[in-house]
């Protein structure tokens, strides 16, 4: 099923292009993930192909990403509520992870970490809190992730949490960290300002 802007028919959210009007560009982009990316303010960018880039996506439950890291840059904490994603390094070392769910003890909220080398495999299941994170200073990494849907989401977790629009309150995000409420207004007002500049 393809994503078209007027069509009748919708799955997952998409319309579905005619079956007789298919053709090869449905499930093509010339996406250049050959070539490296400028990175952002925490020294990472993620390029994402999935439906929205190539409607053939749509209904198969599939797409991938490239993501650049920076020296010493990091795909921060973050998850994909749609999606198990699988993570293959092609240049460079990664210090990557997940946290396991609330489940009882001793496994409640467990930190499953590896640093991986080029060619090396790391999967980080639906909905699981994960990052990545490139330990040398000198040198940038790439890897190449693929998700189980064609449109996985991501929630990057502090951008969420003191970013939201409007604030989520400082008394309930103090209580919940733990912290005084100055700390809270700071942290607010640090991605408050990237988030809606």
């Amino acid at each position: 099923m393809l994503h078209l802007l007027y069509a009748p028919v919708r799955v997952n959210g998409f319309v579905c292009k005619n079956p007789m009007k298919v053709n090869a560009d449905d499930f093509f982009k010339a996406a250049n993930l050959d070539k490296p990316r400028v990175t952002n303010k925490v020294g990472s960018n993620v390029t994402l192909i999935n439906v929205m880039q190539i409607a053939g996506l749509n209904t198969l439950g599939i797409s991938i990403a490239r993501i650049d890291y920076a020296p010493l840059g990091q795909n921060p904490p973050h998850t994909h509520p749609r999606a198990t994603e699988i993570l293959t390094v092609l240049e460079g070392t990664l210090y990557v992870g997940f946290v396991t769910s609330n489940q009882p003890a001793p496994n409640r909220n467990k930190l499953l970490s590896k640093v991986l080398n080029k060619g090396d495999v790391f999967v980080f299941p639906v909905g699981l809190i994960h990052f990545q994170f490139n330990p040398n200073p000198h040198q940038p990494a790439v890897a190449i992730a693929a998700l189980s849907s064609q449109n996985p989401g991501a929630i990057t977790i502090a951008n969420a949490v003191f970013g939201s629009d409007p604030p989520i309150s400082d008394d309930v995000l103090a209580k919940a960290f733990q912290v005084e409420k100055n700390t809270i207004d700071y942290l607010q007002a640090q991605f408050w300002e990237n988030n809606h500049n």
